[in-house]
């Protein structure tokens, strides 16, 4: 097993073992459609074993940046289709990442849909709205009563996903966002059977998973996790309740098979990630980035060390169309723009030059 040989995930077959992340761009407008730059973009990287499309919200409420993609309208639902026949047509596998922003949003992104989360608490700081700044606001907490309506968002967005020719979708639970703030005991102070002990704070996410696995099957179906992460206040500092919370979500989600876990850990080789990964059972991913760009040499020593089934690259993929080409033949990188990242247009988009020999 190495970085370059193929890989079965689910009802996916990889050639290669890099995965591109789900990488927040911005470029999809006002009406979350994602437009023929965005189809270009993702067409450019079709040589990674695969893209998990960036975060894509399944409910206008959901929404968590100003020109983020949705999966709700009939026009966005075209979008992805259009990017899912043309990561296809040069020979590329795409999944949709399904992402409810929870809390990480304001009124003026969601376009007046009520901000919700686990519980009423606010995150600290600002975000960015069609109207520039906002400090976030304190959440709704959502009532038991309506929990099943949100996991109907998922599975709805999962099957528009496949009825647009996505190859699956992956569940974000990760990074602050809805799911993980009913896993955090920061983000999530319910009383009811959703929060308290581990297994009830990662009860939601096991819902949601069953419900999008029992919709497309779940070999097609994938999620997403960042424990200890502690970004967006979703805090995680107690090594034991990480444990157990983790350990309650992937024990309840391995029976059903899925394609795959992503793991976001800045110890992929660590006693978590490794736990995680022998309870799980199944093919697992690795990502040790976000605050680090991951470097071709860790992606290699990942997978030579037997740490992972692949390894998830974000910074790299953005500015390396190219990039499983360039890290196989060990060439040189472009180096990318963090001043296009969140940017409008083709610069620092599809302008990444790709090697001509």
């Amino acid at each position: 097993m190495n970085l370059f040989s193929p890989l079965t995930l689910g009802e996916l077959e990889l050639p290669n073992r890099v995965v591109m992340a789900p990488l927040t761009r911005v470029r999809s407008g006002r009406d979350g459609v994602p437009g023929p730059l965005v189809v270009e973009h993702y067409r450019q990287r079709a040589s990674l074993g695969l893209i998990v499309g960036e975060g894509t919200y399944p409910s206008h409420a959901g929404q968590g940046f100003p020109g983020q993609p949705g999966l709700v309208t009939p026009e966005q639902v075209a979008g992805w289709k259009n990017v899912a026949d043309a990561v296809h047509a040069a020979g590329g596998r795409i999944v949709a990442q399904v992402m409810h922003a929870g809390r990480v949003t304001h009124e003026g992104t969601t376009g007046g849909h009520e901000v919700v989360g686990p519980s009423a608490v606010a995150i600290e700081g600002e975000t960015r709205t069609y109207d520039g700044k906002e400090p976030y606001p304190v959440p709704r907490a959502l009532g038991t009563e309506e929990l099943p309506a949100v996991i109907e968002e998922f599975v709805q967005a999962s099957r528009n996903a496949v009825a647009a020719g996505m190859d699956g979708v992956e569940i974000h639970a990760a990074n602050g966002y809805l799911l993980h703030e009913f896993l955090s005991p920061a983000s999530n102070l319910r009383e009811d059977t959703y929060g308290g002990s581990p297994a009830n704070r990662a009860r939601f996410v096991v819902e949601v998973f069953e419900a999008v696995a029992d919709a497309i099957g779940a070999g097609r179906v994938g999620i997403r996790i960042s424990p200890e992460h502690n970004i967006q206040d979703a805090l995680e500092l107690d090594a034991d309740d990480v444990r157990a919370t983790y350990g309650a979500l992937v024990d309840a989600i391995a029976p059903l098979k899925p394609a795959y876990l992503s793991i976001l850990h800045k110890d992929p080789s660590g006693p978590l990630a490794q736990d995680l990964r022998a309870r799980f059972g199944g093919p697992v991913l690795i990502n040790s980035g976000f605050g680090a760009v991951t470097t071709r040499d860790e992606a290699l020593a990942i997978l030579d060390d037997g740490h992972a089934d692949a390894v998830v690259v974000g910074r790299p993929a953005i500015a390396n169309p190219d990039l499983v080409r360039r890290w196989q033949e060990d060439l040189p990188l472009n180096i990318p723009d963090p001043e296009t990242f969140y940017s409008e247009g083709a610069k620092g988009y599809t302008d990444y030059p790709v090697l001509q020999h």
